[in-house]
Parts: C-alpha cells; structure tokens; sequence
C-alpha cells in the first residue's frame, strides 16, 4: 500500500454524526465545504486505521501536508483543498491544525483530564468550524461560541464511541481523572455494557459538555448569513439532544444515536431557534 488511499474507510459526508454541506448551505460554497472534508477524511482515516504501523501513518499524514502546500501528486484530497484555498483567498492554517490533531491521534492513546482533551480539540474540532466561518466571510467574534459548539461536537462523538474506540484502537479520550475519580480504568470500556462508576464518568463528562453547548447558543444569532445560521441552529439542536442521551443511557449496549424522524424534529426545532435569534436584535431595535 503506498497512498492515503489506500487506508481509507470508504465513509462520506452522509455517515457523519452531524450534517456535512446541507442543503441549507450556500450552495456554491458547499464544494469547498466537501473539498476540507475529503481532506480531512482522508486524515482521519490515516490515523485510525487498525493495522498500519504509526511510522506509516506519520508518513501519510505528511504527504497530505506536503499536497496542502501545493507539492503534486502527494494527495488527490489536498490538492483539491489547495486548489480551493488559493481560489478564495483562504489560508491554510485550518487544515494544517487538523493535521496536528491526526498526528496526535498516531502517537497519543490518552487524556490525562478535561484540560488537556480541550486542548486536543482545539486542533481536531475547532478548525473545521473555523474555516466554515471564513468561507462565509463571518467576523472572528464568532469564533469563541464556534469552538464551544464544535469542541461539543467532538467530545459526543467520542462519548457514543468510547467502546468501539477502545475495542478498534485502544484509544481513549475519556480524561483518565474522570475514570479515576469512579475508582476505575480504562478496562472498564472492555465489558459489554457499563457499570454504573462508568455510567456515572460518561454522565459527567455529558454534563460538562452540556456546558459547552451553553457557551455555544448564541452562535447562531452571531452568524451574519442567513442559511448557515440556520444550519449551525440545527446543529445545536441535535448536539443538546444528544448529550441528554448520554447522560441517561449507555454507549457500550445503547443507541444513541438519532434516528430519522427524531432528528428531523430536532432540526426543525433548531432552526426556529436560529430564526428567533436573528429577530430579537430587530425587534429590540422597534422597542
């Protein structure tokens, strides 16, 4: 095997937990939204492939860096993402803390605690946010609530996949402290379905997540553009859902995930919410 590619999964932006260049995105900016997230699939799928060796792993993710910076034929995926770079202007800071993120991924298997798992998203989540934003042309007061929601995003994907992340790779983002202070491990994960001190971590973990999502609310109403208010609305909404789920039910033998209707009615629900947010400075403006 000598190419990214051929450590792919074969995952596209329709798998995603959370929606990828919806429809309620502009559409001629949805092919630069595709073009960072082939990038960054190509990445993640480097990074978390079961059997290559981490050496490999470093190589590939380096190739996909040198295509970033315009080197041909290192990267199909980086290349085009190059390509859409120099096109609007945009530079390459958010890709490359991406791939900051990917190596760690090769070379760390865990978190000590809650600080330094924010770290880690500040290179894994925040970015994808980020250059979102700047494809919009959003002002950069947005992107404190941007990283709130997007580190949420983050850490509930690896709260619903604690067990297979473990089981497939032995990595664990669960801070370590929070298994600690229930007077467990990592092994924990390895049972079937968790007992209740697991529970009880993930649960809190939830909680504090749910803090993020606070800090994330006004994103929407900060967001000039119309659709990807709506859209990042949506977002929340599904996000706010999902933490409530997993501080009540268990990731190792429960869903968490929602299904179609249920997501529909969230994201309707989410979008009326970014609808209200954009109308409350008009009308605090009347009064």
């Amino acid at each position: 095997m000598s190419g990214a590619a051929e450590l792919a999964s074969g995952k596209g932006h329709k798998d995603e937990n959370f929606p990828v260049a919806s429809r309620l995105v502009r559409p001629e900016l949805r092919p630069a939204i595709l073009a960072f997230y082939r990038f960054a699939r190509a990445a993640d799928d480097v990074a978390d492939h079961a059997t290559a060796a981490p050496e490999r792993k470093l190589a590939q993710l380096d190739g996909l860096e040198a295509g970033l910076r315009g080197e041909r034929g290192a990267s199909p995926e980086a290349e085009a993402l190059h390509a859409v770079l120099r096109a609007r202007g945009l530079p390459d800071r958010h890709p490359l803390d991406l791939l900051e993120a990917f190596r760690r991924d090769v070379t760390q298997r865990r978190y000590a605690d809650w600080a330094e798992l924010m770290d880690y998203c500040r290179y894994s989540a925040a970015p994808v946010g980020r250059f979102v934003l700047d494809l919009h042309g959003e002002d950069r007061h947005c992107w404190p609530a941007n990283d709130a929601l997007c580190a949420a995003l983050q850490v509930i994907n690896h709260l619903q996949d604690c067990g297979k992340d473990r089981r497939a790779l032995d990595r664990v983002y669960l801070p370590l402290d929070a298994l600690a202070a229930e007077g467990i491990g990592v092994e924990a994960l390895d049972a079937p379905r968790a007992e209740p001190p697991l529970r009880k971590a993930i649960a809190g973990l939830a909680g504090r997540t749910e803090e993020l999502l606070a800090r994330s609310r006004p994103l929407a109403g900060q967001i000039a553009d119309r659709r990807l208010s709506l859209e990042v609305g949506v977002i929340q909404s599904l996000a706010e859902s999902l933490v409530v789920r997993l501080q009540r039910r268990d990731p190792l033998s429960e869903r968490v995930h929602h299904r179609a209707p249920e997501a529909l009615a969230l994201a309707l629900r989410g979008g009326a919410a970014a609808l209200l947010a954009r109308l409350r400075p008009a009308r605090s403006l009347e009064a």
